[in-house]
């Protein structure tokens, strides 16, 4: 096993492990600006509305990978300014319509792949991902994506912009969503914010990053050895990780 880890699993585990940092440069502090705004389950339904531009793109017969992606994209950018239009005119009952929304985005996507073979298949790696199958190939573009959109979120995103905010979190959204799955979207996005947010706000990026990294490093590898799918795997060990985080901030 300790052989196998250092070479086959290990050419596996790396570009994951990759992955999740990627993803985590980004969900990190956009996770503490979602609680901040009181907007907590809006990644989930922007996640499953850019799951379903894929659902839509796999029903019409689209599997190439930069028109699956337009597809998502268009999709998350279209829901993000719907949602922010929601928030204009239904603010008192914003988080009802986030909720409304990723049912009813998620109800589409049930409908439109309900009579395809490879249906149900195809619904699980959306939500699920495959974190295990990812490739160097994948990281690169992301790679730069993150980077825009962090410089981006550093430099004219305030407290106050609301389309922009929306509009760059829907982006974002939907390249994590390709690589890892809409459960594990929420979870990376959600749970380091959780486990820091009674923290010094001086040390509460640096302790997030750590959780996240730690949940996802221990999360592949209890995943490889016990041969069980690494993204709940992953986000079990995260929510442990943000409980203890949480119960030890008591004391």
């Amino acid at each position: 096993m300790v052989q196998m880890m250092n070479s086959t699993e290990l050419d596996i585990l790396f570009p994951a492990l990759l992955a999740g940092i990627l993803v985590l440069s980004t969900h990190v502090p956009f996770g503490r600006e979602v609680l901040a705004r009181g907007i907590i389950f809006i990644d989930l339904a922007i996640a499953q509305i850019a799951g379903l531009g894929v659902i839509i793109a796999f029903s019409a017969g689209i599997h190439d990978g930069w028109q699956v992606q337009l597809a998502a994209a268009c999709a998350a950018l279209a829901g993000s300014v719907a949602l922010y239009w929601a928030e204009r005119i239904w603010a008192d009952v914003q988080e009802a319509v986030i909720g409304a929304t990723f049912v009813v985005a998620s109800s589409a996507g049930l409908l439109l792949i309900a009579n395809h073979p490879q249906g149900s298949e195809h619904l699980k790696e959306i939500l699920v991902g495959q974190i295990l199958w990812v490739d160097y190939a994948q990281l690169i573009p992301v790679a730069v994506l993150y980077s825009i959109v962090l410089i981006l979120r550093r430099y004219f995103i305030t407290s106050q912009s609301r389309l922009p905010f929306y509009l760059l979190f829907a982006v974002t959204i939907t390249a994590s969503v390709q690589l890892v799955g809409v459960y594990l979207v929420f979870a990376s996005l959600i749970l380091p914010a959780l486990a820091v947010y009674r923290i010094r706000p001086p040390i509460q990026l640096p302790v997030a990053y750590l959780l996240g990294i730690l949940a996802y490093v221990s999360g592949m590898i209890a995943a490889s050895i016990l041969d069980l799918p690494a993204g709940p795997m992953i986000i079990l060990v995260l929510a442990g990780l943000s409980l203890v985080s949480l119960l030890a901030q008591r004391t």
